[in-house]
């Protein structure tokens, strides 16, 4: 197993940088920082610390070619979505639109879900509340804030899906 390292930077809380095999590289973190794993809120903009697996990789067929991974890659649809309702049972999963709860779109019309990794955040199991979509994902081009995620330059994510082995896993930590 491999761990990709996501350190937060002391100067700034709501950048970091991503170090693995072969590959340094900047990140944007969540808009209000990081938080430890068993305190993070739905909707609380904040990344959260601790180790996750690597869980799968979902990619717009219309702006970028499948991605080479070992992981099960998906493309993405219009009709796809992720349930940020924390009452609702399908909370923190993949859903199909038109969905009547809180959900976020996979479709975007900005480039930040052109190539989104699955990370295993609150999904084994599922806690009602404690943060959902928490992805890794492409970055604005200034590296603008997340709402919680990592996001790294389009071609970074593309190399590293390239070198993540099955059982590999992000570490998010702090300085």
């Amino acid at each position: 197993m491999q761990r990709w390292c996501v350190t937060v930077s002391e100067s700034d809380v709501r950048h970091g940088s991503l170090a693995g095999p072969l590959i340094e590289a900047p990140c944007a973190l969540g808009r209000a920082g990081y938080i430890g794993n068993l305190e993070k809120r739905e909707g609380d903009g904040k990344t959260p610390l601790g180790l996750y697996p690597l869980r799968r990789v979902f990619y717009r067929p219309d702006r970028v070619q499948m991605p080479v991974c070992v992981l099960p890659v998906t493309p993405l649809t219009p009709m796809m979505g992720w349930c940020d309702q924390p009452d609702h049972p399908q909370y923190n999963q993949l859903v199909s639109l038109p969905f009547g709860d809180s959900h976020e779109k996979m479709w975007r019309d900005d480039s930040l879900y052109d190539v989104v990794l699955v990370i295993g955040h609150n999904d084994d199991p599922v806690v009602s509340g404690l943060g959902s979509a928490i992805f890794v994902h492409v970055a604005k081009s200034d590296y603008a804030p997340t709402e919680g995620c990592v996001a790294l330059e389009k071609a970074t994510l593309l190399r590293l899906l390239q070198q993540v082995r099955s059982g590999d896993a992000i570490q998010i930590s702090r300085a």
